[in-house]
């Protein structure tokens, strides 16, 4: 009954409540306000990027309609908008080529169910504590992957079948030099340096969609030869179930966990952007990640990609005013409004423009000021974001995430080794000294242990102790030692077997209780216990020392 009790207490925890609905009422017309400015914005990325992940336009845009209104009602943030994102774009092209839009949509799913597992078991605390050199190198070589991609839409020939992306572009940059044409790059590359210019002079309006807007109706005009998105439902497709691909299921996990790992982390960081951004804002990343995984189990079935909260989407509503989740759910009505009503034009829109939005998009990504400020910091850093991005742009995002996070916690390992010491200590503050020169007249030694004696650093630390010499008895102070594994257990112990041998006297003293089971484990620190030789306090270890050597 009480695990019982525990469960229905933990799913109403990640379910909306009350204060949802109060939060919605605040003030509903600067939400339907700043709705209708975020599909503004949404409206060209959600095609761009459907298009950007090889299920097409209209993939894009219901998974900015659905996933954006899941996500809103039952996620953990008040301002957060979700859909297609380019991030993601990145990890499902492959699996297009591979599998098919069935295979994305069966990953979708799964990732999905993953993303409610993590919530449920509380996880979403530690995805947040990825070190900055990762997200920085991550993020940038994301956005190299994004614009690399856009190459054959943006000169206008045909992309061929590699995995990887820079080959892709190689390949289709040897196209456009045989047969050189200049309508679709110019298209794409105008349509990004206006974003990007004008951007910057007059932030306050919606470049991309006006781009969009000009350049299409410029299309249908002159009649120009480009390559369009092509037609798009009238409405929402129908539930179907028919994408699943039970026999491939064992081949797509691995895809499944990094699109898992990658919507959780956009998430999160998204989320923490937007609390960033206000005053008084605390989303709750458990039931962030909860409403994620119930967007991407549903959106599947309409035929959405997988979906994750977009950076550039929440802060463009925080800016507009959102007070609530009524913003993003407006957002995402306001692009079924355009499915239902404005479907055939739509469908007009030059790819190469969606081209060259989303090459302004990848410059945007990029904060040269973070770059440098991870870059400057330590020589650890800087090894951690240029190993990120170089695996992400040259293998995969998988890969690129497992190489980061390996190199992240050896750097980290390596910090807490230098931080991690055994040293001859003065026992007394007020005549140091003089009770210092008293017990190495006697032939004594104090060491204190300080911070996390573990794996990483046993072996320096056994160098460190067992190179004392012309001593009769050594004093280890345990009261600083922050953390000790098993293996650093094992260390103290060949270390004290080795004094031993050398017929060195080893007493402990200051021995953390919690630190007593996993010191016990090992014989040769078991036995000092069974000797007498732990004592509560380091005067009471001194005393036996001069005992001894008396």
């Amino acid at each position: 009954m009480i695990a019982q009790a525990g469960f229905g207490h933990r799913i109403r925890s990640l379910l909306p409540g009350r204060q949802d609905l109060i939060d919605a009422r605040r003030s509903p017309g600067t939400d339907l306000l700043a709705g209708a400015t975020v599909a503004v914005v949404a409206l060209p990325l959600a095609l761009a990027f459907g298009v950007a992940s090889g299920v097409g336009a209209a993939a894009g845009m219901t998974t900015a309609i659905i996933a954006g209104i899941i996500a809103a009602v039952f996620g953990g943030s008040n301002l957060q908008v979700t859909g297609p994102t380019g991030a993601m774009t990145v990890v499902l092209l492959p699996i297009v080529h591979q599998h098919g839009v069935g295979g994305v949509l069966t990953v979708g799913l799964m990732a999905g169910v993953m993303l409610t597992v993590v919530a449920f078991a509380r996880v979403g605390r530690y995805v947040q504590m990825l070190p900055a050199s990762l997200l920085e190198g991550f993020t940038a070589g994301i956005a190299v992957v994004i614009a690399l991609q856009q190459v054959p839409t943006a000169l206008g020939v045909p992309a061929g079948q590699h995995e990887q992306v820079w080959a892709a572009a190689g390949e289709a940059l040897m196209r456009w030099a045989a047969e050189p044409h200049w309508l679709e790059p110019l298209v794409a590359l105008g349509t990004a340096a206006v974003i990007l210019i004008a951007g910057r002079l007059r932030p306050g309006l919606p470049w991309p969609l006006l781009l969009v807007a000009v350049v299409t109706a410029l299309a249908w005009w002159l009649g120009l030869p480009t390559a369009r998105i092509g037609e798009l439902p009238t409405g929402l497709p129908a539930p179907n179930h028919d994408f699943l691909q039970w026999d491939a299921v064992a081949g797509l996990i691995p895809s499944a966990l990094a699109v898992a790992a990658l919507g959780a982390l956009e998430s999160l960081l998204s989320a923490s952007v937007a609390d960033g951004m206000t005053v008084g804002e605390q989303h709750d990343p458990d039931r962030e990640l909860f409403g994620q995984g119930l967007a991407n189990i549903v959106v599947p079935f309409f035929g959405g990609v997988p979906a994750t909260a977009a950076i550039a989407r929440t802060a463009v509503n925080v800016r507009s005013g959102a007070r609530s989740r009524t913003s993003a759910v407006t957002h995402s009505l306001i692009l079924l409004g355009v499915v239902l009503v404005a479907g055939t034009v739509v469908a007009a829109i030059p790819l190469a423009v969606l081209a060259g939005v989303l090459l302004a998009t990848c410059v945007n990504m990029v904060s040269l000021g973070s770059i440098r400020s991870v870059v400057r910091a330590t020589r650890g850093d800087a090894l951690v974001f240029f190993a990120t991005f170089a695996t992400t742009v040259i293998v995969d995002v998988i890969t690129a995430v497992i190489v980061g996070f390996a190199l992240a916690s050896l750097v980290t390992l390596k910090a807490v080794s230098d931080a991690t010491q055994a040293k001859q200590e003065p026992l007394d503050p007020a005549d140091h000294s003089e009770a210092e020169r008293d017990l190495l007249r006697q032939a004594i030694v104090p060491y204190r242990l300080e911070g996390a004696l573990f794996f990483g650093v046993a072996q320096r630390f056994l160098i460190d102790l067992t190179e004392v010499s012309e001593v009769r008895v050594v004093i280890l102070r345990m009261g600083h030692l922050s953390t000790v594994d098993a293996t650093g257990a094992q260390a103290i112990g060949t270390a004290v077997r080795q004094l031993h041998d050398r017929d060195v006297v080893v007493l402990l003293s200051a021995v953390r209780p919690e630190h007593e089971q996993v010191l016990r484990s090992v014989d040769e620190l078991d036995a000092l216990w069974a000797d007498g030789e732990v004592f509560a306090t380091t005067p009471e270890a001194i005393t036996r020392a001069k005992a001894l050597v008396a």
